[in-house]
């Protein structure tokens, strides 16, 4: 497999740079959770990490990334399945044209 060296930003891993594997895709993973041991023996603690955009690249296009730091962690991931119900209806009646 192959991989690429990443640059973290924000958190405890400011300024590091780490070799992430790379998916089939060619891109790293969406988030990158780094856990952190306690040193009193208590539960580990999980840094996470987005990735987001380095930048521009040669032509415009961003084939670079890097890992910014999410304290609120990762939002959880709702499915979307086609015959799902939105998450907020509008108001009205259904069969009303005029809302």
């Amino acid at each position: 497999m192959r991989s690429e060296d990443t640059p973290f930003e924000g958190g405890p891993m400011d300024g590091r740079v780490l070799p992430v594997l790379l998916g089939i895709t060619g891109h790293p993973p969406k988030t990158y959770r780094i856990p952190v041991p306690d040193p009193d023996g208590g539960p580990d603690t999980v840094l996470v990490y987005r990735r987001v955009p380095r930048g521009p690249g040669k032509i415009g296009l961003s084939h670079r990334w890097k890992y910014a730091y999410a304290p609120e962690g990762v939002p959880p991931r709702r499915l979307n399945w086609p015959w799902s119900k939105p998450a907020a209806t509008p108001p009205g009646k259904p069969d009303d044209a005029d809302g």
